[in-house]
């Protein structure tokens, strides 16, 4: 799951660089916890990228549970910066530890204040009550005497490697499992690149923002305020179950003070896309290619025919979707396969 190569590792200064160059990953460029851009802040040990405010709340936690480091002030060690690099950025984080948000918590947003922050920080990373059952870890408070050897341990317990390490181990050696826990067979990494012709839903414009639901697990946008053709180049990361169903799009207008809008919503099928890719098995054996195709129909709301391809040994599908049930609105993404599967 990691986007960037080690390259410069050991060199002076080079951590606060290859920080800063996974920084510019877009899914960073906005806090993990509130959505709020540009965040100068992080978690080390927990491998997101954080605002000011955020960053409050994560330091009264203690660096047991969330270390928190300033991307432009402290100093990185190397075991800090491969860790932030091996979890891969605030996407990655953030489909494991928000993997099953249930319906009473709502994820704050920027303007959030202090103890709305505190309960939902809590609950996803003290508590880890959004996270697989399998996957909780149980921390053990690292204190100043503890050695480098110590504290590189502990920080190369990081969730990364346990979340995709659960998924490829065999069934039959694990312990019995908790009844009705869902295992799942891969990832979608779906980046929302813009909307066109947003419906009204304030006086003469909206504040948009994009929820996908797959199952028991939701994800959503950064709002963009006032714009009806907003560009996101946004990543959103959705845990896929052995049976899944359709991907649930819907598009709301953020309101403060009363409840956010409905503008508009659609329905994914991602079948096409997981049945092509499981046929060619490891895409990285092939050439840039057409694999597959999900075909415009009246029962769905694709604008045109969406194809699957390999590119760059990667499986990804263009989809360009007309919202439903709403006067106006078009939304374009990018849904790319990431199998978990040995």
């Amino acid at each position: 799951m990691s986007y960037y190569s080690a390259a410069g590792h050991g060199k002076p200064g080079s951590g606060k660089r290859r920080i800063r160059e996974l920084l510019t990953q877009s899914d960073n460029r906005f806090c993990a916890d509130c959505g709020s851009p540009d965040p100068k802040w992080a978690s080390a040990n927990i491998g997101v990228f954080i605002c000011l405010k955020c960053c409050g709340v994560h330091r009264s936690l203690g660096t047991h549970i969330s270390k928190v480091l300033s991307v432009t002030l402290d100093e990185w060690s190397d075991e800090e910066v491969d860790s932030m690099i091996e979890i891969g950025g605030n996407a990655s984080a953030n489909s494991i530890y928000e993997a099953f948000i249930p319906d009473r918590f709502s994820k704050p947003g920027p303007d959030a204040t202090h103890d709305q922050r505190m309960r939902f920080i809590r609950s996803k990373y003290e508590l880890q009550e959004f996270l697989k059952p399998s996957l909780r870890i149980t921390s053990t408070k690292v204190t100043s005497t503890k050695s480098s050897s110590s504290s590189s341990s502990y920080l190369s317990s990081s969730l990364s490697k346990k979340f995709i390490d659960s998924f490829r181990t065999n069934p039959s050696s694990q312990q019995p499992q908790l009844e009705g826990m869902v295992e799942f067979i891969g990832l979608l990494k779906v980046t929302l690149k813009k909307g066109t012709n947003l419906a009204v839903r304030d006086m003469m414009t909206s504040d948009p923002y994009v929820k996908l639901t797959l199952g028991q697990q939701s994800v959503q946008s950064t709002v963009k305020k006032s714009n009806l053709n907003p560009v996101w180049n946004e990543e959103l990361m959705l845990s896929v179950p052995h049976n899944y169903g359709s991907v649930k799009l819907q598009v709301f207008d953020y309101d403060t003070f009363s409840a956010d809008d409905i503008m508009g919503e659609a329905g994914i099928d991602i079948q096409p896309l997981i049945t092509s890719a499981m046929a060619f098995g490891d895409p990285e054996m092939f050439g840039d290619m057409q694999i597959g195709k999900w075909l415009k129909s009246h029962d769905n709301a694709l604008i045109e025919d969406s194809s699957i391809n390999i590119a760059d040994g990667k499986v990804k599908q263009e989809v360009k979707i007309k919202l439903q049930n709403v006067e106006s609105g078009e939304l374009e993404l990018e849904v790319e396969w990431l199998s978990l599967e040995s």
